[in-house]
């Protein structure tokens, strides 16, 4: 199984152009099932039936991750890997159905996304120290991620090259290979001149074109930025739960709040299909109901006879 699996991702990498996340997904997703058949005692793919299957979905819905179960999100990607997968394993001919193509996966209603409200994102992005080269970045980074709307790894990923000072525009190539040229406001352009300047040849000693980099002078990881923003959040006692996406959702329902046409958020965010961007408009009907709340907490309507 091995041997399969290392050519599947050598597949992918060179038909589909797949980014190391999405090759890091297939192999942890098919690395998953493969442990599953090795409990079952399953050798071979074509012995994999639609009970078997069945049997792993079950398996999938009992595993927790740090006390909780696995979404049917998660689930429904782990099936699209393994679905995919099969459908390679077919057209090499080492299995002749794919035990997957049937199944589907039924969703609970959609949970919103989480986001920060402006004074939040304030609280955050205000409290690093600016005099400590490190914080500074860290600053930097987040800010870029919040008012640019970043993915994580399209931050990981940013180049000194893609950031275009004289215009204020940063040239970002996002999920499936879609370019987008995104704005940014003059704070980030002091903040980026600063950085790069001041701190990052600081840091670097070989160089490599990435913009942030850690206290070794090598790119950021993904995880990594999130343990610098799980380490802001406990280190200065902010009362917030936040993942590096909730940045990017911030930055969406902020826009919509203040008036910007989704159609253009829906490019500054390089979504394909105007329905993904349609979720942060619930977003903001929720935002205008707290505000509203808040405004009439305490308020009674006068009795009326009439």
């Amino acid at each position: 199984m091995e041997p399969l699996l290392e050519e599947f991702l050598k597949y992918e990498n060179l038909v589909n152009s797949g980014s190391q996340h999405t090759l890091d997904s297939y192999e942890r997703e098919i690395r998953r099932f493969n442990d599953f058949l090795q409990s079952e005692a399953i050798e071979n793919y074509g012995d994999v039936d639609r009970i078997v299957v069945l049997n792993y979905i079950s398996q999938l819905r009992n595993r927790k991750v740090r006390g909780k179960n696995l979404s049917d999100r998660t689930i429904a990607h782990n099936l699209s890997c393994i679905r995919s997968y099969y459908r390679f394993l077919n057209e090499k001919g080492i299995v002749t159905t794919n035990p997957f193509a049937a199944i589907k996966m039924s969703f609970r209603k959609n949970r919103l996304p989480d986001y920060l409200f402006e004074e939040e994102i304030d609280a955050l992005l205000g409290c690093f120290d600016l005099n400590d080269d490190l914080e500074y970045r860290d600053r930097t980074l987040f800010e870029v991620m919040y008012g640019c709307g970043l993915r994580v790894s399209e931050a990981a990923d940013l180049k000194i090259e893609d950031i275009d000072f004289a215009n204020q525009l940063l040239h970002i190539v996002g999920k499936g290979s879609k370019a987008r040229i995104v704005p940014f406001y003059p704070v980030i352009n002091d903040l980026l001149n600063h950085y790069l300047k001041n701190i990052r040849n600081k840091l670097v000693i070989r160089e490599h074109g990435y913009v942030f980099v850690n206290r070794n002078g090598e790119k950021l990881s993904a995880r990594g930025i999130q343990y610098l923003l799980n380490k802001a959040v406990e280190k200065h006692g902010l009362p917030m739960k936040i993942h590096p996406h909730t940045l990017r959702h911030s930055f969406a329902s902020h826009l919509l709040d203040g008036g910007v046409d989704i159609r253009i958020v829906q490019e500054l965010l390089g979504h394909s299909n105007l329905s993904t961007t349609q979720i942060y408009t619930h977003i903001t009907v929720e935002h205008l109901r707290q505000v509203y709340e808040k405004a009439f907490e305490g308020e009674k309507p006068e009795k009326n006879d009439c």
